[in-house]
């Protein structure tokens, strides 16, 4: 074992040493540029077209074949180097693919072919040339004139072509997007994937509207949220833990139809499936109820499939799901009877939850829950696993739903769905509550339970004024964002659909 630490001790010394080796290389590369006057971080560049368009509109030369007539200019990142004597290589990668360079010394120039010993991988650079295909068949830029614009003087990240270290790569995600093409098609598809909400809820009538991330109250849902404080105001502020009750103002305001994307903040704990801070949309709609969400949330899916995917099923960890609409619906309380043969009912006799919680293996610690607590702990440790494909549960128990409806026919059962897909759950959404005095019991009881759940909602009296100058009846419907896009990019964890995820910090940035 002594042995083995040792030598991963020598092989990491002999990694710092080739990569001190190589930025001392590097900047005597850029002093070498600056002194034969060829500044190593330009100015703006007229591209002709992108990688990919170049390759698609000559992907018909034969080969042999120039298109001399054709001047074009490219951008981007070198990707390898090779050759020898009078004749160079280099692969120019940008955003959309990958081409060859060709430089030659007879079009080039003795002193401007020398000049590209100065060139490294990763360096940016903008080249001129014409289009042509080798002998052997290879789609190539002729280059008569090139620049270094931004010289590299960190080297490739290890591993450059297909990083590996999550550390690493969540840390530097600069770094992970330079050495992995399908990175960077998770993030493209995360774009595109937002643009389609936008179009899709845009074309329903839906208006986009931004509310404050900084409030004195943090409402719209159970969570607890991060606290700063505003010195002008000299008062205690809470970021956003949901945008839900501005986005009800804008309701009774008569805006009718809206929605947010934005970013939410939880000071809670970091798993696969969660992050402090993360993505959401929120919308609502007056005169439409849980129902309606329905059609919405289904509506969401299938176009950022077909607009996105291409085709409605996904494959994650080698089972395929099929996200073509409409999907299943099955009632709480008929999930909880088959997978912890207990019922709501049951769950409510004084003690039995927690008796139930107990029997199931569910961590409790030495402190008490409230009702709520016990529920969606024995709902989550029974009944998600088996919720692979997407499935609407609805109708879900009052305790567990203070801004939702009662239904009629029960009054002790709300108008609630959440949707589940892959066992996790992506979106949920109610018949909103609209009576404000019923509104206002449910935000006693909840102020009632503080000292058992710090997470319990908070009295929002200017919200209860709002209700009081009457909301139309209205559905409403958050999704995750980011777990929305973990489906349809098949991504296990959430750290790998966000740019830049919570990290706990370090040291040293070279650590």
């Amino acid at each position: 074992m002594t042995e083995t630490n040792n030598l991963s001790a020598e092989n990491e010394a002999v990694s710092l040493q080739e990569e001190n080796d190589q930025r001392q290389m590097r900047s005597e590369h850029l002093a070498a540029l600056y002194a034969a006057h060829k500044h190593p971080y330009g100015q703006a560049f007229a591209r002709t077209c992108s990688i990919a368009e170049m390759v698609d509109k000559y992907q018909a030369l034969e080969p042999g074949e120039e298109k001399a007539e054709d001047i074009l200019h490219l951008a981007g990142r070198i990707n390898s180097r090779r050759g020898h004597g009078k004749v160079m290589f280099m692969d120019l990668i940008d955003r959309s693919g990958r081409v060859q360079l060709y430089f030659k010394i007879n079009t080039l120039g003795e002193e401007n072919y020398k000049m590209l010993e100065l060139v490294d991988l990763i360096d940016m650079v903008t080249v001129t040339g014409y289009p042509f295909r080798t002998k052997r068949g290879e789609l190539s830029l002729h280059v008569t004139a090139w620049e270094v614009a931004a010289k590299a003087l960190q080297p490739p990240p290890a591993k450059f072509h297909g990083l590996k270290d999550v550390e690493v790569r969540y840390r530097q995600r600069y770094a992970d997007l330079l050495s992995n093409g399908d990175v960077r098609e998770v993030f493209i598809k995360r774009s595109r994937i937002i643009s389609s909400i936008r179009r899709y809820l845009d074309a329903q009538g839906y208006l986009e509207v931004e509310t404050p991330i900084l409030s004195l109250v943090a409402g719209g849902a159970a969570a607890r949220p991060f606290i700063t404080f505003h010195n002008a105001l000299n008062a205690e502020m809470y970021l956003r833990i949901a945008t839900e009750l501005h986005l009800k103002r804008c309701i009774v305001g008569g805006l009718e139809k809206v929605y947010e994307i934005g970013r939410i903040f939880r000071n809670e704990g970091i798993d696969t499936t969660h992050n402090p801070e993360f993505t959401t949309i929120e919308l609502y709609e007056a005169w439409s109820d849980y129902e309606g969400m329905m059609n919405i949330t289904e509506g969401i899916i299938d176009n950022a499939c077909r607009e996105v995917l291409g085709q409605h099923t996904v494959t994650i960890n080698g089972t395929e799901i099929n996200l073509k609409p409409p999907y299943a619906r099955r009632t709480m309380d008929s999930l909880l009877q088959e997978y912890a043969n207990i019922s709501i009912a049951e769950l409510r006799q004084p003690g039995r939850a927690r008796e139930k919680a107990l029997e199931l293996g569910v961590k409790l610690g030495d402190r008490e829950f409230t009702l709520a607590h016990y529920i969606d702990k024995i709902f989550e440790a029974t009944c998600e696993e088996h919720l692979v494909q997407p499935t609407f549960v609805i109708d879900y128990p009052i305790e567990l739903s203070p801004l939702a409806k009662q239904r009629e026919d029960d009054p002790s059962m709300t108008y609630r769905f959440e949707l589940f897909v892959n066992c996790h759950e992506l979106a949920n959404a109610f018949s909103e509550l609209n009576d404000p005095r019923e509104q206002l019991k449910r935000f006693e009881a909840q102020q009632a339970q503080r000292d058992l759940d710090e997470e319990a909602h908070p009295i929002d009296m200017d919200f209860i004024r709002a209700l009081e100058y009457g909301m139309p009846p209205t559905g409403g419907m958050g999704m995750g964002i980011d777990r929305l896009v973990m489906l349809l990019a098949a991504q296990d964890s959430i750290r790998d659909v966000l740019l830049f995820p919570t990290m706990k910090a370090i040291k040293s940035l070279d650590n």
